[in-house]
């Protein structure tokens, strides 16, 4: 699967006109945009800055959850868009307590709780190739946004 992703990082977090948030994700490439409530975009924007908090968050207590059975989380992948909205799998790993084998799985879940889940461990993103090259490029939208000193998470 590794060859038919595209590497990729969150390089800016903005309010949307939507009263949402847009997450610019991409690469040196291309850069394209998924939005997400103004929630989640604050808490993918508090593990990308790595502020404290004073109680767990969901992706937190999942983080907490993960260590407890043994679990780490692999990387992330949006796969696909229908209908305008994204898809994303979560794939992990679990290794046995004699660390003599290991078990992969995937969980399908929202690209935002995706990228929450990998903001919070500095774990990869990918996209699926297929899905990068239909994205509309949005680059010099974030490069305007970036020069007018708007705030963006690198």
């Amino acid at each position: 699967m590794k060859n038919d992703v595209v590497s990729v990082q969150i390089r800016g977090i903005l309010p949307a006109n939507s009263g949402g948030c847009a997450l610019f994700v991409g690469n040196d490439e291309k850069v394209f945009v998924i939005h997400v409530d103004p929630q989640m975009g604050a808490v993918i924007g508090m593990f990308l800055r790595q502020t404290p908090k004073e109680r767990p968050l969901t992706h937190d207590l999942i983080n907490r959850i993960f260590q407890g059975f043994g679990i780490s989380v692999e990387r992330v992948v949006i796969t696909d868009l229908k209908n305008s909205t994204y898809f994303a799998r979560l794939i992990l790993q679990q290794q046995n307590e004699l660390h003599t084998a290991r078990k992969i799985v995937e969980v399908d879940a929202r690209p935002s709780d995706c990228l929450a889940i990998a903001a919070a461990q500095k774990k990869p993103i990918f996209v699926s190739a297929p899905l990068f090259e239909q994205v509309e490029d949005m680059s010099e939208v974030l490069n305007k946004i970036n020069e007018s000193g708007s705030e963006s998470a690198e």
